[in-house]
């Protein structure tokens, strides 16, 4: 007999899909090709169209932008079946995501953990509503895999910190409203204490960005300069000088999301790519190595949603060992990596050309050399396999 909770997750299932159906423009339903049709919100955020702005709002109103985060904060107060059947919905149709925003992926779930309730009233409801864009202070110029090695200082000046300092790839930098930052407040402790958790306006004086550019051409990382900026007491989250500890949980919340591009959501976009380039007899591709190497991405990709959902309930059962993000973060950019790979195979030597109006000024030979950054941000494939080593097979260190 079925139980009463699963007629609820079916009703829930049944209501989202139509709701969806309903409500989501059909141009929301197609893959992004470039991230500049996403919608990062923010103090001077731009829709890319006006199906995404009617997106972005019906979701905001239905408080779906967050679901799983509490009303009070934003978000809808799903249970974690109901947000898992929200997605698997979303996934079916093909719905965009309405709202990208590293103040969600990254530092709302570390603010929920270690923030007063003061700054999660202040600061998550203003995330949930696009009004604030973050980027990420972490990484110095000689503090990036040992990131406990950085040297930013915040000096305390009584009523305010001072911070002076630098920080490197700090994606979006010159387009983010405010910055996550570690800063160091204890010069004479070891150097994974003394350093603290700050929010800085990117508007205080001070603050200046420089963009880096990228093999791909592009300039999504900046150089971020911190010259004697106040930032006042209360913007620091968690216990002075204890912000290593908010750095550790944040970091796999980065690893999930830069491992999210290994996702299913552009399955459909490579099938279609490679009907529409090379000839099919029967509905069926001609050429039977690309049929088989698409076949095969498709079953990893499956595969590596499956292992997400496998993990999300062993979390649930306090049986996951926590370092489940450094799989995710290390196999999901290698899929990423493998797509870009399939799609340079599918549209051919066109595809290798970089200057062309016909490739679109190499459209996807940048997007290729783009995902080699994937196996470096957020820490490079060799700290990930070292901590799957030590933390998931239990393998001895040296």
């Amino acid at each position: 007999m079925e139980t009463k909770v699963n007629v609820d997750l079916t009703s829930f299932r049944t209501e989202t899909r139509k709701w969806l159906e309903d409500n989501c423009p059909l141009s929301m339903r197609e893959p992004t090709k470039d991230p500049s049709q996403l919608y990062w919100g923010g103090r001077n955020g731009e829709f890319s169209s006006n199906d995404q702005k009617i997106w972005f709002d019906r979701m905001l109103e239905k408080k779906w932008i967050v679901p799983y985060w509490e009303a009070k904060y934003g978000g809808g107060g799903l249970s974690s079946e109901e947000n898992n059947i929200l997605n698997q919905e979303m996934g079916r149709l093909g719905c965009r995501k309405p709202h990208y925003n590293f103040g969600i992926s990254m530092l709302g779930p570390a603010m929920l953990k270690f923030a007063t309730e003061e700054q999660k009233l202040h600061y998550l409801p203003e995330i949930v509503e696009g009004k604030i864009r973050w980027c990420q202070g972490y990484s110095e110029p000689n503090a990036g895999s040992d990131l406990a090695n950085l040297q930013t200082k915040a000096e305390d000046k009584g009523d305010h910190f001072l911070v002076t300092g630098s920080k490197v790839w700090t994606s979006y930098a010159e387009k983010a409203d405010w910055i996550f930052c570690l800063v160091r407040t204890d010069s004479s402790s070891s150097k994974h204490t003394g350093i603290s958790f700050l929010l800085i306006d990117m508007a205080s004086e001070g603050v200046s960005t420089r963009p880096i550019k990228l093999i791909s051409g592009k300039s999504p990382f900046c150089e971020t300069f911190l010259d004697s900026v106040k930032v006042p007491k209360k913007n620091l989250v968690g216990t002075l000088n204890d912000g290593w500890t908010i750095a550790k949980y944040l970091l796999t919340h980065e690893r999930q999301m830069i491992g999210g591009v290994g996702e299913t959501d552009k399955k459909e976009f490579i099938r279609k790519e490679a009907i529409d380039q090379i000839s099919k007899t029967n509905g069926i591709l001609t050429d039977t190595v690309l049929r088989s190497k698409i076949s095969e991405f498709e079953l990893n990709e499956e595969i590596f949603d499956l292992t997400i959902q496998r993990t999300m309930d062993e979390e649930k059962s306090g049986n996951n060992s926590g370092a489940a993000s450094s799989f995710f973060k290390y196999y999901g950019t290698e899929l990423n990596i493998q797509r870009e790979e399939l799609r340079l195979s599918i549209n051919g030597f066109n595809s290798s050309e970089w200057n062309s109006e016909e490739s679109e000024n190499g459209k996807q030979a940048r997007f290729f050399c783009r995902t080699k950054g994937n196996s470096i941000e957020g820490g490079t494939h060799e700290i990930q396999l070292n901590i799957i080593a030590k933390r998931i097979l239990g393998l001895p260190s040296k």
